[in-house]
């Protein structure tokens, strides 16, 4: 791969200007690498000062402002953010430090008015919040990628499609907790804004042309109104291997050695996986180690970090297996939600064919549109529409239960006839 000569920017350069008899095709584009941002890589911000400066820079550029945030998932406890990049024209690109700098409320007032071009906004939103970032209105570029059927939407893949450049993806699960960041993160970083505006262009213009302007107004303005995910309810259920478990007596044990290490995790900001993989403790509670020393003789808790930690993680399992019966808990988190869909056909046999001619029409409506089928209408919505229909079963009723359950009025239009004729099904 060659290097792109420092005056080349996306404006100004097409993946044709690369492509020789050598390297393809006449008719097949060649994508040109990005490798360095097209105004240099720019100090990262850590003083006040120079946030200052950087937020009147932004507040005197023009049009929509690029966003994108690194955290450290997988090293540290949380989803904070460890890196804010931005870039608007007439600021040019800044990379701000919150570690230092914890409050960004002089970015916030430059920007608030502006659009915001995210990649996947939802997954960056909450970490952005927590430093006072905190948008109006977006443009979500891998929402809509999805809406334009585009077969690949991850950055990379459709910064590819569309502007025929290709991004360095190698750093995207790097702990940014990481100080001083390698140049090369940094530069990483920096380009996944430089080119989020154009592709923001690219793809408006790709969904006005098949008439789905309107339906992306409304997605993008329902993840902003969805605000912050609550939490989990009994987040221990999730741990990698529960299923394995037969007892509730084990699902009490679990619990409390999910609690210490999740404490413990806290404690020390390390991701609770690096404390004690989900895996060493779904073995510890099947063993039902009597003594620290059979806790010991197990594969992972030999090593030297876990043989300092083996009270703790010892006196997690007692608590556990000591519990009164009326305190362990049930086999699963009760809920007002429909049973596992394997079990349809045994629990209710007319649910489990209004699910099937749903997901029928669903999946042709998904094909005629070119929209996947999870973003035509949430599958747990249609789950739950399906399993206790509403009284009566007509089409303004299926609308209603829709719009309750969260789906956009574009998304109404589309299925509620479908949905209907499901629900009717004997």
């Amino acid at each position: 791969m060659g290097t792109v000569p420092e005056d080349t920017t996306p404006e100004d350069t097409t993946p044709e200007d690369t492509a020789t008899e050598d390297t393809a095709p006449d008719d097949v584009a060649v994508p040109v690498p990005l490798l360095a941002p097209r105004d240099g890589l720019p100090p990262v911000i850590e003083t006040s000062s120079a946030l200052e400066e950087y937020a009147d820079a932004l507040r005197a550029g023009t049009g929509p402002v690029a966003v994108d945030a690194e955290r450290a998932s997988g090293y540290r406890y949380g989803q904070r953010a460890y890196l804010v990049q931005l870039r608007r024209a007439g600021a040019g690109t800044g990379l701000v430090d919150p570690v230092p700098l914890p409050d960004l409320s002089a970015v916030q007032a430059a920007i608030a008015d502006a659009e915001w071009v995210l990649h996947a906004a939802n997954q960056d939103l909450p970490c952005l919040a927590e430093i006072g970032l905190v948008p109006t209105r977006i443009f979500d570029t891998e929402l809509a990628a999805r809406l334009a059927g585009l077969p690949r939407v991850g950055l990379g893949a459709v910064v590819e499609s569309l502007l025929g450049f290709s991004l360095q993806k190698g750093h995207s699960a790097a702990d940014w907790s990481t100080r001083p960041l390698p140049e090369e993160w940094l530069v990483y970083a920096a380009l996944d804004v430089e080119v989020l505006v154009d592709l923001r262009d690219a793809l408006a213009a790709v969904l006005e042309e098949q008439g789905k302007t309107e339906w992306a107004r409304q997605e993008f303005a329902a993840v902003l109104a969805a605000g912050p995910p609550a939490p989990k309810a009994d987040p221990w259920r999730r741990t990698s291997g529960v299923h394995g478990l037969r007892n509730r007596r084990q699902l009490g044990m679990l619990r409390s050695l999910w609690q210490a290490r999740d404490d413990l995790a806290r404690k020390r900001d390390i991701a609770p996986g690096r404390v004690l993989p989900d895996s060493a403790m779904v073995s510890a509670v099947q063993a039902d180690p009597q003594t620290e020393g059979a806790l010991l003789e197990l594969p992972v808790f030999r090593g030297r970090a876990n043989r300092k930690l083996v009270s703790t993680w010892f006196g997690a399992l007692t608590r556990g297996r000591a519990l009164p019966e009326a305190e362990l808990p049930p086999h699963s988190r009760p809920g007002e939600g429909p049973p596992p869909v394997n079990r349809w056909a045994d629990r209710d046999p007319a649910a489990a064919t209004r699910l099937q001619v749903a997901r029928a029409g669903l999946a042709e409506l998904s094909e005629k549109h070119a929209v996947p089928v999870e973003n035509l209408v949430s599958p747990d919505l249609v789950r739950r529409l399906v399993w206790s229909p509403p009284e009566p079963r007509d089409p303004e009723t299926v609308a209603a239960t829709l719009r309750a359950g969260g789906a956009r009025e574009w998304q109404v239009e589309l299925t509620c006839d479908l949905l209907t004729d499901a629900v009717n099904r004997a």
